[in-house]
C-alpha cells in the first residue's frame, strides 16, 4: 500500500510526497478563505462548498479556519463553527445536521505512536471522529482522535474529550465526563435555570409548529 492508503484505512502511515500534495490544495483554499473578506458570505460559503468534502445547505464557517486537507470533512445542514477553528482531518470527521461549535474549538483525529523511538521515525495516523445531529460545543474544547459523540449533547467550554460522549447528555471538564441527561425540561430555559420570557417562548413554539421537523427540534427520551 501506499501511503495515502495506508493513511484513509487508519493504519500508520508517513507523510510523503504525494500526501503533502494532497494538503497542499487545502492550503491554497483555507488561505482564499482565511483572507477573504469578512463581510462577503457569498464567498466564504462557496469556498468552503470548495474545501469540504461534502457541505449541506446552510452551513457557514466564521473565518479564521484551518484543516489538514477538508476533503475529509463532512457536514449536514445547518452547520456553523465559529472563529478560529481547526480541524486536523487526517482521519475523516463527520459531522450532523444543525451543529454549532463555539471559537477556539480543535477537532484532532491526527496522532503519533507514544513510544518516542517509534514516533521519531515519522510515522502518524489519524482515526474517524464523528459528531452527532443538534450538537453544541462550546468554547476551547478539544476533541481527540476516535472520539463519536451522539446526538443532541452538549459539551462544556474548556472540555478534552477523550473518549465518547453518549446522546442527551450534557459533558464537561478534562477528561470530558457526562455531568448528567438532558431532559424536557430544560426545553423552555436557557442559562442555568433561568426560563424563557413568555413572549420569546410563544415565537419559539410558533417557529416549531411551522417547520414540524422532528430531527431538528427533537423530543429528549424518557428517564
Amino acid at each position: 500500500m501506499n501511503n495515502i492508503e495506508r493513511r484513509d484505512r487508519e493504519l500508520v502511515y508517513i507523510s510523503d510526497d504525494s500526501v503533502f500534495e494532497e494538503q497542499k490544495i487545502a492550503r491554497r483554499l483555507t488561505q482564499e478563505l482565511n483572507t477573504a473578506d469578512r463581510a462577503d458570505f457569498d464567498s466564504i460559503k462557496r469556498i468552503i462548498n470548495k474545501l469540504f468534502g461534502k457541505t449541506g445547505e446552510g452551513s457557514f464557517v466564521n473565518p479564521p479556519f484551518y484543516c489538514d486537507y477538508g476533503t475529509h470533512i463532512e457536514v449536514g445542514k445547518n452547520f456553523f463553527a465559529n472563529y478560529n477553528c481547526t480541524m486536523l482531518d487526517v482521519g475523516m470527521i463527520r459531522i450532523g445536521d444543525n451543529v454549532q461549535i463555539a471559537p477556539n474549538v480543535a477537532i484532532y483525529t491526527a496522532g503519533h505512536p507514544v513510544h518516542p523511538a517509534t514516533r521519531n521515525t515519522l510515522y502518524e495516523y489519524g482515526i474517524d471522529v464523528t459528531i452527532g445531529n443538534n450538537v453544541w460545543i462550546g468554547g476551547n474544547v478539544v476533541i481527540c482522535p476516535g472520539v463519536t459523540i451522539g446526538d443532541n449533547a452538549v459539551i462544556g467550554a474548556g472540555a478534552v474529550v477523550t473518549k465518547d460522549i453518549p446522546a442527551w447528555s450534557i459533558a464537561a471538564g478534562n477528561p470530558c465526563r457526562v455531568i448528567r441527561k438532558i431532559t424536557e425540561a430544560d426545553r423552555n430555559r436557557y442559562y442555568g435555570q433561568r426560563e424563557i420570557d413568555p413572549e420569546a417562548w410563544e415565537d419559539i413554539l410558533s417557529i416549531q409548529e411551522r417547520e414540524k421537523d422532528e430531527e431538528k427540534y427533537p423530543t429528549a427520551p424518557l428517564e
